[in-house]
């Protein structure tokens, strides 16, 4: 990996120490969320997991119902009495937050004002198991719409753990370690320049104690002389 292409200041060094201890919270912040959020779509994974068997259990025994009804009424009576709802269903989207990720809550109602009121025809003509059948799709819809945005909410999920999965490891092994790299070659640069200051004022200083005895041993010599 290389390090960043800076100057070996130290205002440079301030800078990317700060840079470093924010890269490190932000690195802590990150993996805990990365956690809250598996924690969360493992516990959402499951809840799903009950509700997709208990819509496919529900739906199941609707088939069951309406193939009894499609044996015992002829197809004419059958499409005629399913021909006209009675019942409409408007739905309704919203929203919430889960761990920052804004996902869809689903809702509905019925258009009748009566919402027991479900089947579209009379019971003189019909089998009692196209009205099990009906009576079934009708509980089972808001299992439906519930295990629907919990889908969606799974979905969601998934993509934001994977986008902070990236964002923690490129903290991890890309950002961090780069910043320390950059860091420990500045500060030897500034510990080599220093002992190369160090070495020139030691040279400088036995230049001037040689020409401090030099004009000593001259004065006393010219003393001497005189």
């Amino acid at each position: 990996m290389e390090r960043l292409n800076v100057n070996p200041t130290r205002m440079m060094l301030t800078t990317l120490k700060r840079r470093l201890a924010t890269a490190r919270r932000g690195h802590k912040l990150m993996k805990d969320k990365r956690d809250q959020l598996m924690k969360g779509f493992l516990e959402l994974a499951r809840e799903n997991k009950r509700l997709r068997e208990e819509v496919e259990k529900e739906l199941a025994k609707v088939y069951e119902s309406f193939s009894v009804a499609s044996a015992v009424m002829s197809q004419e009576v059958l499409e005629e009495a399913l021909m006209f709802p009675k019942q409409g269903v408007e739905l309704e989207v919203s929203g919430k937050n889960v761990m920052s990720v804004d996902v869809p809550v689903f809702d509905y109602k019925t258009t009748a004002s009566d919402s027991a009121d479900i089947y579209p025809y009379g019971f003189a003509s019909t089998s009692g198991e196209l009205d099990a059948a009906i009576y079934g799709l009708s509980g089972v819809l808001p299992l439906m719409l519930d295990l629907a945005a919990k889908e969606k909410e799974a979905a969601m999920l998934a993509a934001e753990l994977e986008k902070t999965r990236r964002r923690v490891n490129a903290l991890e092994y890309v950002k961090i370690p780069q910043l320390e790299m950059t860091i420990k070659y500045i500060v030897m640069k500034l510990d080599e320049n220093e002992r190369g200051n160090q070495t020139r004022l030691m040279k400088v200083k036995d230049m001037i104690l040689k020409e401090a005895i030099e004009e000593k041993r001259e004065r006393d010599e010219e003393a001497y002389g005189a």
